[in-house]
């Protein structure tokens, strides 16, 4: 913009002709403002500068242009222009040129201008407060807000939001619930973001009250509020008073139908949320950036590599495949439906790519266990894209570590996170650690990391020291671990089959028996293994023994195919993993009817000769199946990659990508 400049200001009119018609002011202020919302803001100064001296309030329309435009540069130009004009002292254009500055990366001129500004007002802190937040600094803006004499529902509205955006969602609805003794009415916008709060703590009580509160001012028909009240109720995990609220809406729009889909794949069931989408379509709603993140979330979920595929299309079909949040949520998709290479091509073909995509091609090697390349690649992102990295970043290195035994780099990047970047670790994190030592064998230390560590032990970090446990059979250390479970949770299944597989191992049947007792009493079942697999765009899916498939007669016949070649070449049946007390007749039929063999033999039957065939499991790969499916792709020369409940196994030639560590 730096060739397009302002004409100086004077004192001069349209026409000295006193015989000219005179224009009303009225009509000059309309001419003026419509060029101005056009964003002809040169023109609209050069032709009324004479005009915008006699009413200085004017300047507010080409500072609005300039914010509209994105335009510091002439923006620059109005500043010195306000300031040779006198006009600088007044509020009202002070406070457009905050705002100005604020909204167009030049914070800190407007903070500068703040501090020197001769009056301020509400309106001068608020727009302050707004840029403070927008620059990610809650803690500024908070001094601000405290500071403040006097406050109106801007500032209260403002410091809400700002402070749930940033996930301080106790200290948010604390404020709503000052502002509201205060006697401050919420608009719209501030009960959206209060609700959010809600939803963020995972508070129904709140909600409801909010809820009652929201038919009391009559905003029970406003698509923001009731959009924001339905995802309430379905982060709470109440699905269908928050669908209820959708249907019952007189119109909907393109939100509605996102919260619905949002609604429906965060509770679990992305099968319905294609069917939504579909219809969404039907209805005649374009989709937008949103509705793929939960579509393609879904896919995900399912790894329906087919359905992915289509909606990447639609995606660019749409003109989204630029938008950062999606490209994360593709490079996730494809790594999850097990192409690694798809993920690769996607993050590569991104153009300044941000600090969430780079986390995302991350994670993505770190779950197909190549925890070398996501080294390097954050070595990369750190080094050449002077990008900073985020908690989501060294969750994903850790996770990456802890499945390739890089135990010391794991600790070094844990380090690295809190002492460079100053990332306070969370639950996730520690877990992530307890992980690695936990696979490496150094469950000593993972336990005394547990007891040590700032934050509350969860279900989950004691579960993962419980599982390692299982992993080097470490039976009285198990005990111990799993009463911490217990103590928590004496409800979930998983410490009880765990600590009883342990028992199993060492063929201590009594005690597993006195552990079955008990989840029979408080009527806890194992987890059944499921394993799935997508064939010409249609899920097909296998439980241990299963004879439910119609194709079940040929996959059986395949499999006793199979295992006979498989024994010619070597494979003896680990008839140890199988934790029950049976014959050995018995435990080998168990083991060729696991699920994923199922689904492998399926895939193998049904799917062209060549191509990959891609199988997801609940659970964890077995030892037994992990050595029988690298002989059967040997024998069947394919490719067969199995995702289990915490990452991908690539088989390939008899060998697998996990080198046996997982």
């Amino acid at each position: 913009m730096g060739k397009y400049r302002l004409g100086p200001l004077t004192r001069r009119y349209f026409s000295t002709n006193t015989s000219s018609v005179c224009v009303s002011e009225v009509k000059l202020t309309a001419e003026f403002t419509s060029l101005c919302s056009k964003g002809l803001l040169i023109p609209a100064f050069n032709i009324f500068r004479s005009h915008i001296l006699s009413h200085p309030s004017l300047f507010s329309h080409l500072l609005q242009s300039c914010i509209s435009q994105n335009s510091m540069s002439l923006g620059k130009q109005l500043h010195s222009v306000i300031i040779t004009s006198g006009c600088s002292s007044d509020k009202f254009i002070s406070n457009h040129l905050l705002n100005l500055y604020s909204k167009c990366g030049q914070f800190d001129a407007a903070i500068t201008l703040f501090g020197v500004m001769p009056r301020k007002n509400i309106m001068s802190c608020n727009i302050l407060i707004n840029g403070y937040f927008r620059n990610g600094d809650w803690e500024s803006a908070r001094k601000v807000f405290d500071e403040m004499p006097e406050r109106n529902i801007a500032t209260w509205n403002a410091m809400v939001a700002g402070l749930i955006q940033f996930e301080f969602n106790e200290e948010g609805l604390g404020l709503f619930s000052r502002m509201h003794e205060l006697g401050f009415l919420p608009d719209q916008f501030a009960l959206g973001s209060v609700l959010r709060g809600c939803a963020g703590l995972r508070a129904l009580v709140a909600g409801r009250q909010i809820h009652g509160y929201v038919r009391k001012c009559g905003f029970e028909f406003d698509l923001v509020v009731v959009s924001s009240l339905a995802h309430m109720y379905m982060k709470c995990g109440s699905l269908g008073e928050g669908e209820r609220l959708i249907t019952a809406m007189p119109s909907q729009n393109v939100v509605a139908w996102n919260t619905l889909l949002a609604g429906r794949a965060q509770n679990g069931y992305p099968e319905e949320v294609f069917v939504q989408y579909n219809i969404m379509k039907v209805a005649g709603f374009r989709p937008d950036k949103i509705t793929f993140m939960s579509v393609i979330s879904s896919c995900s979920e399912l790894a329906t590599l087919g359905q992915g595929q289509q909606i990447h299309t639609e995606v660019i079909k749409a003109g989204a495949s630029s938008t950062l949040s999606v490209i994360s949520s593709l490079i996730s998709m494809y790594s999850r439906c097990g192409c690694l290479e798809d993920s690769l091509k996607v993050f590569l073909e991104c153009k300044n790519g941000d600090v969430v995509c780079w986390s995302s091609m991350i994670a993505a090697y770190g779950s197909h266990g190549r925890g070398v390349e996501a080294i390097d690649l954050f070595n990369q992102m750190e080094q050449q894209e002077k990008l900073e990295a985020n908690d989501i970043t060294f969750l994903s290195l850790l996770y990456a570590c802890s499945h390739c035994g890089l135990k010391e780099k794991g600790s070094e990047f844990f380090d690295l996170m809190v002492e460079k970047y100053g990332v306070k670790p969370r639950i996730e994190h520690y877990t992530c650690m307890v992980d690695l030592l936990g696979r490496y064998g150094s469950l000593e230390e993972a336990e005394a990391l547990i007891r040590s560590m700032p934050v509350k032990a969860d279900v989950i970090i004691w579960k993962t020291l419980l599982f390692a446990c299982k992993i080097h059979k470490k039976a009285e250390m198990a005990r111990r671990i799993a009463e911490e479970v217990f103590r928590l949770d004496p409800w979930d299944p998983v410490p009880y089959v765990l600590l009883s597989n342990i028992h199993a191992s060492y063929k201590r049947w009594d005690d597993v028996s006195d552990v079955r007792k008990v989840m029979r009493e408080r009527k806890l079942k194992k987890e059944p293994g499921v394993s799935w697999l997508e064939v010409k765009n249609q899920i097909h899916q296998f439980c241990m023994g299963d004879k439910s498939h119609p194709k079940s007669a040929e996959i059986d016949s395949y499999l006793r195919e199979l295992t006979s070649e498989m024994k010619k070449r070597g494979y003896v049946p680990d008839i140890d993993s199988v934790l029950h007390d049976m014959d050995v007749e018995d435990k080998e039929y168990d083991l060729v009817h696991h699920s994923e063999k199922l689904a492998i033999a399926f895939g193998l039957l049904y799917t062209s000769v060549g191509t990959p065939i891609r199988v997801i499991k609940n659970l964890r790969v077995c030892s037994d199946c992990h050595v029988a499916i690298k002989y059967i792709s040997e024998i069947s020369n394919r490719e067969i990659i199995v995702r289990d409940c915490s990452r991908f196994h690539h088989f390939k030639n008899g060998r697998c990508s996990c080198g046996d560590y997982w």
